[in-house]
């Protein structure tokens, strides 16, 4: 597939994507969902092991493209649970599901599903400058793309309350206070930093951060039997593998590791 609204490449175990419809503010159309679906698809199949994710321009994503629908009045009614289903459930379970670290860089604003799609990657960075919108209460409609899902268990119930009600712009250095997002940098820091973790990552031990992943999300819906027995399960798995050999070795001999990933 050729893409017009992102921008894909794929080096040296990085894949970096990039919301591209800048005047649009990269919010989203179909087109650009089947393109970004496309482009996890092959995040996957290259072997990628860590993925990048930012936006062109100055925003990072304004969400939905409100000019892809017809919402005038006296139209047909638009059928918002079918472009649920249909894209942003799946997007969102496709970040969530991948095997690798998923870092976003909130180069501008996200707001409304933008917003919530930077949330739902493993370690959010942003730009000073950028700022979060939970944008949907101005429209009478309810935080999607797993907003209400990550909100609360992010910031807690009143805050999530607050910023999804009132709809107030929140900056980054208010979200990594509040611990929405990992760290927010200077504008012109900001790439640099993102692609310095891209680059840590692309040689770290990657399963075992894929199963990090996996006991850390899994942790909410657990008791502490259920994750003590699923970290007991990730570890006897990891344990077999090279890459704790390697670990180890690396310590005793005093020297860097050189992870396989695998």
């Amino acid at each position: 597939m050729s893409y017009q609204n992102i921008i894909l490449s794929l080096d040296g175990g990085i894949a970096r994507i990039t919301l591209n419809r800048p005047d649009r503010l990269n919010s989203f159309n179909g087109e650009m969902h089947l393109e970004l679906r496309d482009a996890l698809t092959r995040t996957r199949d290259e072997s990628a092991r860590v993925l990048l994710l930012t936006g062109a321009g100055r925003g990072f994503c304004a969400g939905q493209d409100l000019a892809d629908r017809d919402v005038s009045a006296g139209g047909e009614a638009v059928d918002l649970g079918y472009s649920i289903e249909t894209f942003y459930k799946p997007l969102i379970l496709s970040l969530r599901a991948l095997e690798i670290p998923v870092i976003c860089a909130v180069n501008g604003v996200a707001a409304g599903a933008g917003a919530n799609i930077a949330l739902a990657c493993d370690i959010v960075l942003a730009a000073r400058s950028a700022s979060f919108i939970q944008a949907f209460c101005k429209l009478g409609l309810v935080p999607d793309a797993g907003g209400t899902w990550a909100l609360p268990r992010l910031v807690g119930t009143a805050r999530a309350m607050g910023l999804s009600m009132l709809g107030d712009k929140l900056s980054a250095e208010q979200a990594e206070a509040w611990g929405l997002i990992w760290k927010c940098f200077d504008d012109d820091q900001l790439m640099i930093e993102a692609d310095k973790l891209a680059n840590h990552f692309s040689t770290a031990p990657t399963k075992g951060l894929a199963r990090t992943k996996q006991a850390i999300y899994a942790s909410s819906g657990n008791s502490l039997e259920q994750q003590l027995e699923l970290e007991r399960a990730c570890q006897q798995e990891l344990g077999f593998g090279d890459d704790y050999r390697e670990g180890v070795a690396a310590f005793m001999e005093k020297r860097r590791p050189v992870f396989k990933g695998e």
